[in-house]
């Protein structure tokens, strides 16, 4: 403890008050910022900032936390911002928190309340700034970002429960692998492919060979920024520790309700809603769980897991009836040619989200042309899935590397869609029926497709191409034949 820096919380309050919403810039009275005139891509220069221009002490890296304050060790994160694609107003973290280095030689001879990775999370002072950028910059740049806030976190028993038992699959994960395997290390590179989807509220990166750590992943850092700023989440009447817990409470509710048609299940819970379409299931899956929010992002334990809701209709026989959307493209972070896809919120989409999936089924063949109701569609359970690695770094990295192509290569170009007669097909709106030749469905399993109510509307411009918004979607047979191959919770 003599190492550490002593505090008092009252001093740091503040010290640290009298720079919110001044720019790290401005904060640097030690001149952190004059290292980046040689090192211009140097990392880390925000906590550098803080450490030495605001707090007064030098940068360290000792595993042991950084201060003492009011004599409990507490560690010191300063972790970035990014401000929300669908509302500028609101920010989420800009990356995964790292917190310590796995350390697979020293980790199996810990526990987890006397091990490093608790060390660091048992009592934190996490300062925000606001990378307020629509392009990665270079480190001299951060002067111009403000710092947006500071809060001392403690989590609660519950996430306490989460995060030691996210450790403890790391843990004996690679105590199997040093027990079962002459050449263990070879097998290092597993710890982060076939962990992912057991954990909950942490991933482990970069993967095996280089030396990886453990990491909060985003929706956990973006939950705790919006608890700092007020927001109260919905808590749920029941926790759950592990996925294994929460697959079991699926199962629980898909018995209340399986093989009921959505009116019927509507008509069970209560659920007041006189139009029945796609876009209430959302709400109606989170009444079947007790709950009383729109969004799984309103509460706190969904939040946290970066729970993904969606709804699939199946034909009478099994198969697809449509594609499935996904993520909003942040063109922005397409263009900025520093944006690596393992960087991108893409690739943090498709490799950290854990999506549920309500599995319904059409009861009867529809006449050709015509929809079975979904009021009528029946209820067959759920079934939770993550996107494999393989996946990710092959079938959405091409879909990525594509758009991209277009974009820098000036290939992009808006198509206008026509009939077998040769004359164009006309929107309901009088205009010509256009699209930009943006990967299609043919092309790929994740391929891009416009979304408006308006097809006049036309608010994204890029390279003189008008375009809607776009999002991602994934081929409905790719997704049904992943689903069958994921039993039902």
């Amino acid at each position: 403890m003599a190492d550490m820096h002593p505090y008092k919380k009252t001093e740091l309050i503040r010290i640290l008050s009298a720079y919110l919403g001044k720019t790290l810039g401005e904060a640097d009275v030690n001149n952190v910022f004059d290292k980046t005139i040689k090192h211009p891509k140097i990392t880390g220069i925000a906590g550098d900032v803080v450490e030495q221009s605001i707090l007064g002490y030098p940068s360290d890296s000792d595993q042991r936390p950084d201060l003492i304050v009011d004599n409990i060790p507490t560690e010191l994160k300063v972790t970035g911002l990014k401000r929300s694609r669908s509302n500028p107003d609101l920010f989420e973290a800009k990356e995964p928190m790292s917190i310590t280095a796995v350390s697979p030689q020293h980790i199996v001879l810990e526990n987890f309340h006397t091990s490093h990775f608790w060390e660091k999370l048992q009592h934190m002072l996490i300062v925000y700034y606001l990378y307020d950028s629509d392009i990665t910059v270079k480190a001299a740049d951060y002067a111009n970002f403000p710092i947006k806030n500071f809060d001392f976190h403690e989590f609660c028993q519950e996430d306490e429960e989460i995060l030691k038992n996210d450790w403890t699959i790391v843990r004996d994960f690679i105590k199997m692998l040093q027990e079962n395997y002459t050449d263990y290390e070879s097998q290092y590179p597993r710890i982060s492919s076939e962990l992912r989807s057991k954990l909950l509220y942490i991933d482990t990166a970069p993967k095996w060979p280089h030396p990886p750590r453990f990491r909060l992943k985003r929706s956990v850092v973006t939950t705790l920024w919006q608890e700092c700023c007020g927001k109260s989440y919905e808590q749920l009447d029941f926790d759950v520790v592990t996925y294994d817990e929460f697959d079991t409470k699926c199962h629980f509710i898909a018995e209340t309700y399986r093989n009921m048609n959505v009116k019927q299940i509507l008509d069970t819970i209560g659920y007041e809603n006189t139009r029945i379409q796609k876009s209430i299931m959302e709400p109606v899956v989170i009444t079947m769980f007790g709950g009383n929010s729109k969004k799984m992002a309103d509460i706190e334990l969904f939040s946290k897991m970066g729970l993904i809701s969606k709804t699939i209709i199946l034909t009478n026989t099994g198969n697809r009836t449509e594609d499935t959307k996904l993520l909003p493209v942040d063109f922005d972070e397409i263009m900025d040619e520093s944006v690596q896809f393992e960087e991108s919120s893409c690739y943090d989409y498709f490799y950290n989200k854990t999506f549920l999936f309500s599995v319904f089924r059409e009861p009867y063949k529809p006449d050709a042309g015509k929809k079975v109701p979904l009021a009528e569609c029946e209820f067959l359970g759920f079934k939770r899935i993550s996107f494999s690695d393989v996946f990710v770094e092959t079938e959405v990295k091409k879909t990525w590397d594509k758009i991209r192509y277009l974009i820098w290569n000036n290939e992009l170009k808006d198509v206008v869609k026509f009939r077998k007669d040769g004359s164009p097909v006309i929107n309901p709106t009088g205009t010509i029926k256009s699209a930009p030749n943006f990967p299609k469905s043919s092309e790929g399993e994740i391929f891009l497709r416009g979304t408006s109510s308006d097809s006049t509307y036309k608010p994204i411009c890029i390279n003189n191409v008008n375009m809607t918004f776009q999002n991602f979607w994934v081929r409905g047979k790719y997704l049904v034949d992943m689903l069958n191959q994921t039993d039902y919770l």
